[in-house]
């Protein structure tokens, strides 16, 4: 049995130092330095804040369901780029983006925290078709959110 609470702690941890550092980032920074994946600061945040939906979603749902869990993958063949341009990240006003961000986390460090342990080997499967235990979407959803807030900081 995983204990989460570490994770949940770091995600609350990550919030907490990024939320006034992202509210200060100038306009001009916003919207015109891109990433290695052609985004913006307000997409790259945008796509944190698809992230920690589809992840709450999955967690949810792989307490619950059955065991190979099938549940769409956003990420998958370049979707989460086109959730990005649908949302409208990149015209969205900048304070709304960062309290979704906020919010969302807390949240989903929330839930986190409560899941039931004994349903963490449970499966999902993913638009690869990789089987990915409940285990691992919690742990991994870390590393990802750290990846992105670097990518952010670079841009900065």
């Amino acid at each position: 049995m995983k204990d989460f609470a570490p994770v949940a702690d770091e995600i609350r941890s990550l919030v907490e130092e990024w939320e006034s550092r992202l509210q200060a980032i100038p306009v001009a920074v916003l919207s015109d330095k891109t990433n290695s994946q052609n985004r913006t600061v307000k997409q790259i945040l945008g796509h944190l804040v698809d992230s920690a939906s589809n992840n709450l979603h999955r967690i949810v749902h792989l307490q619950y369901g059955a065991s190979p869990l099938f549940f769409p993958d956003y990420a998958a063949h370049g979707n989460n780029d086109r959730w990005i341009a649908i949302q409208g990240y990149q015209s969205e006003d900048w304070s709304t983006i960062v309290q979704l961000w906020k919010w969302s986390n807390l949240h989903l460090a929330y839930v986190i925290g409560r899941v039931d342990k004994a349903k963490s080997g449970n499966q999902w499967i993913a638009g690869t078709g990789e089987f990915i235990s409940l285990n691992d979407v919690i742990i991994n959803y870390l590393p990802h959110l750290k990846l992105h807030l670097n990518q952010i900081a670079e841009l900065l």
